[in-house]
């Protein structure tokens, strides 16, 4: 996998297709805070990174193994040990069933994969193409991974991951989206949101990947949704964000819905199989489609506006076909308006 190679050139071309920050931007991009190095809780396990042996080991104590995969200096990272292994009952769940093992993408330590092959944490992690921290894989007694979590998810969204897993709900045939469903919902507005100059229903997808050389972004959401009600509310709100959408076509779809939807690639199914057939968990998921139809970028977990608008400009200015990994594009991003003595806080 292409690390650093071509980043000079990227950045050039991010800040030349991206207008100049104004003043604006300082309100959103202000007071950075590099959290550096989080500490674990000590109940996290103390692995040899044998990830064969350690799954035994869960399953002969009648749990289960987490893979947490983080970064130094990453604000979701700090958020989700504070936040929501910081929560009592969240912290029991983990503990009662699962053993958590940390593993740094960019780490030298030595892991042995469920092959038997020895290879790096950084080779570790980009074998299972991991592109956000945290992200975590909850496997089951067989090292298969039950669910995976790319990216932040808040605290209740979390705890239902982790309870999903531990009562091996997989195994009744139920997907997480239908015991998410079941769970208490977190208050929130009850509507779907719609944007002014965004696609409408009846969606032609197909049709518009013919008609537009504009990258699509398609938001997967939900009425009751308190992340999709911050999203429209707050963060799409916002003068650079919003100034970066409009680089892309978007679509805001009911992910449960049964109406009928014109994918990308020009099939004709209901909105809730299509959902189903993309693996789409958690509602805001941001699924990213180039001018030919085809996927090349998502994110389903809980992300703030600094985040959000890289999102937008990495898809857009195709930095992804340049720099695959978005967590090293967005830091060298970090870096370039560090240079131009720019301060902001990741979770603004």
């Amino acid at each position: 996998m292409m690390r650093l190679t071509a980043l000079p050139l990227l950045l050039a071309a991010s800040w030349a297709l991206q207008p100049a920050l104004a003043a604006s931007d300082a309100e959103v991009l202000t007071d950075l805070q590099n959290p550096g190095y989080h500490s674990k809780p000590d109940w996290f396990k103390n692995s040899f990174l044998d990830i064969r042996e350690d799954v035994a080991e869960a399953a002969d104590a009648g749990k289960r193994v987490v893979l947490y995969f983080s970064q130094d200096g990453c604000p979701y990272c700090e958020k989700l040990l504070r936040e929501n292994f910081g929560d009592q009952e969240i912290s029991k769940t983990a503990q009662d069933a699962f053993d958590v093992i940390a593993i740094n993408i960019w780490g030298d330590r030595e892991v042995t994969g469920t092959d038997g092959a020895a290879t790096t944490e950084k080779a570790f992690a980009a074998g299972l193409g991991v592109q956000y921290t945290p992200t975590m894989l909850l496997l089951d007694e067989d090292a298969s991974t039950v669910l995976r979590i790319d990216g932040y998810y808040p605290p209740h969204q979390f705890h239902a991951g982790l309870q999903y897993v531990a009562l091996k709900r997989e195994r009744e045939g139920e997907s997480f989206r239908d015991f998410y469903q079941r769970q208490d919902a977190q208050a929130a507005s009850g509507k779907l949101h719609q944007e002014p100059g965004f696609l409408e229903p009846p969606f032609k997808l197909a049709d518009n990947r013919a008609e537009s050389e504009r990258p699509l972004v398609v938001m997967f959401e939900q009425p009751v949704c308190a992340a999709c009600d911050e999203l429209h509310q707050d963060i799409l709100r916002r003068d650079p964000v919003a100034l970066a959408l409009t680089n892309l076509d978007a679509a805001v779809v009911d992910t449960y819905s049964t109406d009928t939807i014109q994918t990308p690639d020009g099939r004709e199914l209901a909105i809730r199989d299509w959902a189903a057939e993309l693996g789409i968990n958690y509602t805001p998921s941001l699924v990213f489609f180039d001018s030919e139809g085809n996927e090349v970028f998502r994110t389903d977990g809980y992300l703030k506006a600094f985040h959000i608008h890289g999102l937008f400009d990495y898809v857009a200015t195709g930095a992804y076909e340049h720099q695959p990994n978005f967590q090293r594009w967005l830091q060298h991003r970090t870096d370039a308006l560090h240079a131009r003595g720019i301060d902001y806080d990741l979770m603004q």
